[in-house]
């Protein structure tokens, strides 16, 4: 069942919990895919869209209710480098949209009959350098500059017509004020995560000046964090919702670290149903995986939340 005849995903949000995917790249890397280049898996939609899908579809039938499009690392700017020319970067902004669109249809196609949602992925600035800064921030750009960046493909994006945006990995409140310059009149709903440690953002903003940025953002249906430690998951719940009054997104990484100068995971998973469980009963709505949280760990969370 795709969102043509599902109610949408604010109405699914005031409802009850929804189950968001895990992360594209460990995906594409298990099923064989090399993604060690500055486009990310960014580079599959032009050279294998059928990986895509099928990342999105394995995610699916595990249990997830919304698939996060492979655009993260999808930006004009990024595909310049790679002598992509503006036109055929945005069918690929585009594309990515599709793909998670193809990748409903065959789930419901396969007796999947729960709703289904697509959110269209708006990495940060930081992505596109492909050099770590999204875990940093403070890329000595301005508000309005920052808001340039983002607009072009957000409206591309919007035009593909997603049920959301999803305006992730946020690592600098800076960068949380341009998004939300830039995604009004858009005509799509969004939601805001941050990457933090601790009670901050990674470019050591306070959450509460973070979040509060989205309080009174209409398009905004959800505020929180992603791609961060397991740890930090539970007090940045309770920020959110006392800021902004707004359903909570939370899609933290597996707990391992990323080494942007070896670009590897180190560390051990500290990604467990029980987190899970904490994160719902502190108000998270919208509960998914990040980086190197596959299939058999959005499954892990659809059975704690009781979703499937």
């Amino acid at each position: 069942m795709t969102s043509t005849s599902s109610p949408s995903l604010a109405d699914a949000l005031a409802a009850g919990t929804v189950v968001l995917d895990g992360g594209m790249s460990n995906q594409l890397e298990a099923a064989g895919y090399d993604l060690s280049d500055e486009l990310w898996s960014a580079r599959l939609l032009a050279e294998r869209p059928e990986a895509v899908t099928e990342a999105h579809l394995a995610y699916f039938r595990a249990g997830a209710d919304v698939a996060i499009t492979a655009s993260y690392q999808a930006t004009f700017e990024g595909f310049a480098r790679r002598g992509i020319g503006h036109d055929d970067a945005a069918r690929l902004l585009a594309r990515s949209v599709d793909l998670a669109r193809e990748a409903a249809r065959r789930a419901g196609d396969a007796g999947v009959e729960r709703p289904l949602w697509v959110a269209a992925s708006v990495g940060p600035y930081g992505a596109m350098l492909a050099d770590g800064s999204e875990y940093r921030g403070r890329y000595g750009l301005s508000v309005a500059e920052l808001e340039r960046f983002h607009r072009p493909r957000m409206e591309v994006l919007a035009a593909a017509a997603p049920d959301a945006l999803a305006l992730e990995t946020v690592p600098d409140a800076d960068e949380g004020a341009a998004l939300m310059r830039a995604v009004r009149g858009l005509g799509v709903p969004a939601w805001l995560s941050y990457t933090v440690d601790g009670r901050h953002t990674r470019a050591g903003q306070s959450l509460e000046e973070a979040f509060g940025l989205a309080a009174d953002v209409p398009e905004v249906i959800a505020v929180g964090v992603n791609c961060c430690a397991p740890q930090d998951v539970e007090t940045s719940v309770e920020i959110a919702a006392r800021v902004t009054g707004k359903p909570v997104v939370v899609y933290p990484n597996s707990g391992e670290t990323w080494d942007a100068g070896a670009r590897a995971w180190t560390g051990h998973s500290r990604f467990t149903p029980k987190l899970v469980e904490t994160w719902r009963d502190a108000g998270a709505r919208l509960i998914g995986g990040c980086c190197r949280v596959g299939p058999e760990g959005i499954a892990s969370i659809a059975r704690a939340l009781g979703t499937v």
